[in-house]
């Protein structure tokens, strides 16, 4: 049986984010089961707010296919993102978004095709991010990703 690989980020740019704390100490429990986890900061990775003009002027953004060939690399996502007015954050939204666009020779979704994810929150609030959840379950869902059901 070969390693699993899997993808962990935080669908939050704050250097103090307790999504990105929390991801990060999954991602060590991935790994103390045997997984090879690569840990992803969005901060490295900026991209432009996504609009189809710019996409069919400019084709993807060079981090656009960096992100893409990341999450092909891997076989699972684990993915912490807080909840912005009871929603998913414009850049986790952003992201998906970009992902989701083929690169030439390749089909729509190809990054998303046959991924396993899990989703948690971290939140000082009273749901703990959940409202937020509902959302990034329902899109990665409507893409193909398996969403693992407990959260």
């Amino acid at each position: 049986m070969s390693t699993p690989k899997i993808l962990a980020f935080a669908g939050s740019a704050r250097q103090g984010s307790f999504n990105k704390k929390l991801v990060k100490i999954a991602a060590e429990g991935a790994r103390a089961a045997g997984a090879e986890v690569t840990y992803l900061d969005f901060r490295d990775l900026p991209l432009p707010l996504y609009d189809e003009d710019l996409e069919a002027a400019e084709g993807l953004p060079e981090n656009a296919l960096k992100l893409k060939a990341l999450m092909k690399d891997h076989q699972g996502f684990l993915i912490s993102c807080p909840e912005y007015n009871s929603s998913i954050t414009p850049l986790l939204k952003n992201a998906i978004d970009w992902a989701s666009r083929p690169a030439p020779n390749e089909s729509s979704l190809e990054c998303f095709k046959e991924k396993v994810v899990v989703l948690m929150s971290a939140s000082p609030g009273g749901l703990g991010g959940l409202r937020g959840l509902f959302h990034v379950r329902s899109i990665l869902s409507s893409i193909g990703v398996l969403v693992l059901p407990n959260q």
